[in-house]
């Protein structure tokens, strides 16, 4: 009855092995329970978006406060005013905000601004980073192109990370044309010296806009964003996922310059931004308002890149123990590690990260990241790691003996594919 199987693609049937739990029914810190009341260690925690832990009680204390007292209204709630003013008072490169329920309409109000600002039409998006919005202007990009349009995919160019010089390039190349950068700035791959200060510098010299999308890096890298950590100040942010510990809200942040052509106090042609009816339920605000003092409480971003290169360490000498370290290997931040497979030959195996989800959840751990929670205590992360050996010795029998031994079905598809 559902297209797909869920509603968001990462988490749909064709994305973990057959043994996986179809459903999962309840979360308490980093354990989840499934409809067989099987109990298990989770990583990735809503794709990344519950770093407090699930049902963490002052954000569902607070978001049931302010639902209790109504969610939606005629007016504005003053809570938007309050979480406006909070996260232009931690994000430096704030001056307005504009509230939505996903990263995906605040990336494309974002594209939308800059177009109205500079008057261009073409884009350039950074494509080593694997997702920007559901919208045209970017899944036209992607193999799953079917029902857009090719004069509006058209108008999006990639462009590589950390390549400056290919970056320059585009801009000589679409001269006049480009009405913004974005980019995250950072994912799995650090940011070579210099690189997000020299798109800073194209975007100021080429007179186009520079968005920094930071649905994921926002409240992990640094809780003024991974900007802070970088010093460099885009023109337009957008936060999501974390702010809310799982509740839908995001947040387009931006100069006063820009940002004020979504409002009423300019005499320019008008920009339709972020008029939703959901937008601002004071819910979702007021669970906002309670992640941002839970991490300046608790210091959750150092809690998190602390529990993660515990992790990291464990794995990567698990890795060692069992011999499949040319084959298994994490990457990324500690506060966002991810982890490759790879077959006999080395090559990235979609097969042999079916057999490591599989053996995972035979020994209680569903992680189709290694990404933690402030949630993951030391007691989790030594059992996950215990997982992790287990399923690491199995990992090397399969590189000796072949994946179709130890793999029970059909292996796991990439998102990003053509046809079924």
């Amino acid at each position: 009855m559902i297209p797909g199987g869920a509603h968001t693609y990462a988490k749909g049937d064709d994305q973990y092995p057959v043994e996986a739990p179809g459903f999962l029914i309840r979360g308490d810190g980093c354990r989840v329970w499934d409809a067989d009341g099987n109990e298990f260690i989770e990583y990735g925690m809503g794709l990344r978006s519950v770093t407090l832990g699930h049902g963490y009680a002052p954000v569902v204390q607070a978001a049931a406060r302010a639902m209790a007292l109504g969610t939606n209204f005629t007016r504005p709630s003053p809570l938007e005013v309050e979480l406006a003013e909070r996260l232009v008072d931690l994000i430096d490169a704030a001056e307005m905000a504009k509230f939505a329920k996903n990263g995906s309409d605040a990336t494309t109000a974002a594209v939308k601004l800059a177009r109205a600002y500079t008057g261009r039409d073409k884009l350039l998006f950074c494509r080593s980073h694997p997702f920007f919005s559901t919208d045209d202007w970017f899944i036209g990009t992607t193999p799953m192109r079917a029902g857009i349009p090719h004069c509006v995919s058209e108008l999006s160019i990639g462009f590589d990370y950390n390549d400056s010089d290919g970056l320059e390039a585009l801009f000589a190349r679409h001269a006049g044309e480009v009405a913004c950068v974005i980019l995250e700035p950072a994912s799995f791959e650090e940011p070579r010296e210099g690189f997000l200060q020299a798109v800073r510098s194209l975007c100021d010299r080429h007179g186009s806009v520079m968005i920094l999308d930071e649905t994921i890096t926002g409240f992990r890298w640094h809780l003024r964003g991974a900007q802070a950590s970088y010093g460099v100040a885009p023109d337009l942010s957008v936060f999501g996922k974390a702010l809310g510990n799982g509740l839908a809200i995001a947040a387009l942040v931006g100069r006063r310059e820009v940002m004020r052509l979504g409002g009423l106090d300019h005499d320019r042609d008008r920009v339709f931004l972020l008029s939703t009816t959901h937008g601002a339920e004071t819910h979702a605000l007021a669970a906002a308002l309670a992640v941002i003092h839970a991490y300046e409480a608790h210091d959750v971003v150092s809690t998190l890149h602390r529990q993660g290169e515990r992790l990291r360490r464990g794995v990567e000498a698990a890795a060692r123990a069992a011999g499949v370290e040319d084959c298994f290997a994490t990457l990324g931040r500690p506060c966002n590690l991810i982890y490759v497979t790879r077959d006999p030959s080395g090559r990235p195996s979609q097969a042999f990260r079916s057999l490591f989800l599989q053996e995972l959840i035979r020994r209680g751990v569903i992680a189709p990241s290694f990404v933690v929670s402030a949630a993951h205590g030391d007691a989790d992360v030594d059992r996950t790691l215990e997982a992790v050996a287990g399923a690491l010795e199995t990992y090397r029998r399969a590189l000796e003996d072949g994946v179709e031994k130890y793999l029970e079905g059909r292996p796991v598809k990439p998102v990003w594919r053509a046809r079924n």
